[in-house]
């Protein structure tokens, strides 16, 4: 029998953006030197530990996860690797990446299959061992690049979605009992990153200084600086600028005109929006708006 390969991602991947329509899967190994700062992306993104330890670091919270344990991650959430020397060299992992319109097609009227990204006060979650290794099973057909006796790949491509299908059903039904979700053993918060994120989300559509931030987590200016970036591996000003993004993201897809847009989001002027939009998203508001509803 030939040898089973799987969609593989290197640890020295630092892509965070998808090359194909709807998902993608992979297998990663050891420590990844990417995604090592806070970060965020419009699709959702689903961690699923095969061997070793992995820690990930979700805004305000930090999860430390072993074998079993899964890691869900909404769109549009600052989330990072959380860095452990030594620790993580025998990780491996699978990563799924879907969209937001991949599962809404899954969906059916009486099932939201994204509402499992949402809702909860853990993202990480331990099932029982039947069920975790039922989800292993369809991430691991889902990672193969060939399924045995698979004549084709149109044949694998229906197969697969069957298998997302059902991979989302059960995770959603599994991720509605609060007693599958981490213990406060394995999470490490972070009130800091809470507090200053928080002040940021009731204030985006003003003027932030980090003085104003250094005082409302009651530190100096610079020990401040220093302390928000060696936690969340970003500066204040691009944690502040990714947060006014995001807003403008969200609502762009609700139908809110450029003005309000930018506005709302708390940019001084049209141009700074603009130029801030393009270099993190490639593209403008604009045609970012149109690409993203014309897939709806």
């Amino acid at each position: 029998m030939s040898e089973v390969r799987l969609h593989q991602l290197e640890a020295t991947d630092e892509r965070q953006y998808m090359l194909r329509e709807g998902y993608e899967v992979y297998e990663k190994q050891g420590a990844p030197l990417g995604a090592i700062a806070f970060h965020y992306h419009s699709f959702y993104e689903i961690i699923y530990v095969l061997e070793g330890e992995y820690s990930s670091m979700l805004e305000n919270q930090t999860y430390h996860m072993k074998k079993g344990d899964m890691l869900l991650i909404d769109c549009n959430v600052m989330h990072k690797y959380q860095f452990i020397e030594k620790k993580h060299d025998s990780s491996k992992r699978i990563i799924l990446w879907v969209t937001r319109e991949m599962l809404q097609s899954l969906s059916g009227e009486e099932m939201d299959l994204s509402a499992c990204f949402r809702g909860q006060s853990s993202r990480a979650y331990h099932f029982p061992i039947y069920y975790e290794e039922m989800l292993r099973g369809y991430l691991l057909k889902l990672v193969m690049e060939e399924l045995p006796d698979v004549p084709s790949p149109e044949a694998k491509q229906v197969l697969d979605r069957g298998y997302l299908t059902l991979f989302f059903v059960y995770l959603n039904m599994l991720c509605s009992r609060r007693e599958y979700g981490f213990s406060r053993e394995n999470t490490v918060f972070h009130p800091m990153v809470e507090q200053v994120a928080d002040y940021i989300e009731r204030h985006i559509s003003e003027g932030i200084s980090v003085e104003e931030l250094a005082r409302q987590v009651h530190m100096s200016k610079y020990y401040f600086l220093r302390k928000f970036k060696e936690q969340t591996g970003v500066t204040v000003h691009n944690f502040v600028l990714n947060k006014r993004l995001i807003q403008a993201s969200e609502e762009l897809l609700q139908g809110n005109n450029m003005t309000q847009v930018w506005q709302n989001a708390g940019f001084a002027d049209y141009s700074s929006f603009l130029r801030n939009f393009k270099r993190t998203f490639g593209i403008s508001p604009g045609k970012y708006r149109a690409w993203v509803l014309e897939r709806m």
